[in-house]
């Protein structure tokens, strides 16, 4: 059970036992260092690249007030990007040097495959992708972000190899 990793609200799991290596304790080993920036929820490292997860559901049970979740805020936007850059820390701490992938993982209510790249359009604006092009003489901090659905994520040939499943009481 090390490689299965339980999403906050204890809903859902992500299987990364096919991961060559996957973490979900960036966020303890941030608090622990008593240093206060954002996190992603899970890291997964294939053969070619690291994967940083981040996951959000508001389309729960007990989640409070799913309505007024709005993935689009200009805050919620400024968060979602914040934590790619402050997880570049971690990776480059842990001699990971593997090409990066961003993924997010977002369930909310109405949402729906063209919400979804649109948001991955408005990140793709905060990320680093341009700054690479212009300065970076071939090095990349980033590859791709991708905003998916649970469903789109265990469906695609590649992320499914790492499926997310509910919990079963």
């Amino acid at each position: 059970m090390d490689n299965i990793f339980t999403e906050e609200n204890g809903a859902y799991s992500i299987d990364c036992t096919n991961a060559v290596w996957s973490s979900d304790k960036m966020h303890k080993d941030y608090q622990d260092a008593g240093i206060h920036i954002n996190d992603v929820d899970f890291l997964i490292e294939d053969l070619n690249c690291i994967l940083m997860v981040e996951y959000k559901n508001a389309n729960l049970p007990n989640a409070v007030n799913p309505q007024a979740f709005s993935p689009f805020s200009d805050k919620k936007v400024s968060i979602v990007s914040r934590k790619f850059y402050d997880a570049l820390h971690y990776l480059r701490l842990l001699g990971k040097e593997k090409p990066v992938q961003y993924i997010y993982i977002l369930e909310y209510p109405n949402g729906d495959v063209t919400m979804r790249k649109r948001l991955r359009n408005r990140l793709k604006l905060e990320l680093p992708f341009l700054l690479q092009e212009n300065i970076g003489n071939g090095k990349r901090l980033i590859d791709k972000i991708e905003v998916l659905s649970i469903s789109e994520w265990n469906e695609d040939r590649r992320y499914g190899k790492f499926p997310i499943k509910e919990i079963q009481f």
